[in-house]
């Protein structure tokens, strides 16, 4: 009966062993099948970081331009400013032509009426 007992235990415990060794197989298919995971994951993060920094070079270059451009602008409003104050110029000189003009007009007249006077 000892012998018969010691042959029970002998097959549970090679039928725990068995198991035991699937157990560990699955455990280590698992452990590689994460440590691919945390590669995937590890090379996902790189290019995101990749990305992130494109993007903000692209907003640094976008920074640099709009700087630009808004210098450009600043100098095309201080164009504008000098030529209205040219036409403003120029015009207040087209008024006093003009002033002028007339003045000499009258002063012909007075001038043919004179003549006229000794004919």
């Amino acid at each position: 009966m000892v012998a018969g007992e010691v042959r029970a235990l002998a097959q549970r415990s090679a039928n725990a062993a068995k198991e035991i060794k699937t157990l560990i197989g699955a455990s280590v298919e698992r452990v590689e099948s994460g440590a691919r995971r945390v590669d995937d994951a590890g090379r996902t993060m790189e290019d995101i970081v990749t990305q992130v920094k494109r993007v903000s070079d692209l907003i640094a270059e976008i920074s640099s331009s709009t700087a630009e451009q808004s210098t450009g602008v600043a100098q095309v409003d201080q164009a504008v400013v000098h030529l209205d104050n040219i036409t403003q110029q120029n015009a207040a000189l087209v008024e006093q032509s003009a002033a002028a003009s007339e003045s000499l007009k009258q002063q012909a007249t007075r001038l043919v009426d004179a003549v006229n006077v000794f004919r």
